[in-house]
């Protein structure tokens, strides 16, 4: 059709496509309302399948349990926190030595802290349990580890720990912004008071969350000192759970125990998040 004003045809309108099918949105929802079906009935299945009354019977029998108490909290409980406390305070000594030998300028001193840590780091904590158990003892005949059982375990859970704490140091130490260093050497500082002094406060601020997660695992690989052999008053939770479930032929004390380590790492791991997001927030 010709306008009259101007006597020209008009080109015609273009005409968009019609969009067809779902938008990103209704995608996403749709995608998220399959995935909770998903969920709702996996867990239905499991509800309706498991045979909760034998599952009662074998790991909720309250008179067992009430049995346990008080002696599963003064004796297991706090054989575990003690044994857990001795194991880091060794571990974090003996790490902190190790890192600072892998930051040394003396080969050596690297060296020796390299094969620790690679060594450490990739045997299993059962075997380290049962080498200061049986090799140490073999080694050195005529000795004894200061502290009996605690002893052990507090060197067993040292020597594993401080290979990882190690590594975790000193990458806490090479976070420290060189200039910090540089600073404390204009002041008069000399090189290892303002390592001790300036940087490894600093580093350790940074390193907090990682070494309080090595508590938490320490606190679970505790359970492995049933293979140095303890006595009665000597038992953790893992071996106090196990010897009951024994006697009664009934797996509450194990779920008692599980609980017991729960009341500990929980807490544990909402203070690592804490400082974690306490950490990210100074940064940012």
């Amino acid at each position: 059709m010709t306008d009259p004003t101007t006597g020209t045809t008009p080109a015609p309108a273009e005409v968009r496509p019609q969009r067809t099918g779902l938008t990103r949105r209704q995608k996403r929802r749709l995608s998220r309302g399959a995935q909770y079906a998903v969920f709702v009935a996996a867990v239905t299945v499991l509800a309706v399948t498991a045979d909760w009354a034998r599952l009662a019977n074998q790991f909720a029998q309250t008179d067992i349990a009430r049995q346990m108490f008080p002696d599963i909290i003064t004796q297991a409980l706090r054989n575990t926190v003690l044994y857990t406390l001795t194991g880091f305070l060794v571990g974090l000594v003996l790490g902190m030595v190790l890192a600072l030998m892998r930051l040394s300028s003396v080969g050596p001193y690297r060296w020796v802290a390299g094969v620790y840590i690679e060594i450490f780091r990739g045997l299993p904590a059962l075997l380290i349990f049962i080498f200061v158990g049986v090799a140490v003892p073999l080694a050195f005949p005529g000795t004894e580890i200061v502290g009996g059982t605690y002893g052990k375990v507090a060197l067993a859970l040292g020597l594993v720990s401080a290979a990882y704490m190690a590594e975790t140091i000193r990458a806490g130490i090479q976070a420290v912004p060189k200039g910090q260093m540089e600073a404390a050497r204009s002041l008069g500082f000399s090189p290892a008071r303002a390592m001790v002094s300036i940087i490894v406060p600093q580093a350790f601020r940074i390193i907090l969350p990682p070494l309080t997660n090595e508590l938490v695992l320490l606190f679970k690989d505790s359970s492995l000192v049933l293979f140095l052999g303890v006595t009665l008053e000597e038992r953790e939770l893992s071996k106090f759970g196990r010897d009951l479930a024994s006697t009664t032929a009934n797996s509450t004390p194990i779920l008692v125990a599980g609980l017991c380590y729960l009341l500990i790492t929980i807490p544990l791991g909402f203070v690592v998040r804490h400082m974690e997001n306490k950490a990210r927030e100074a940064v940012t």
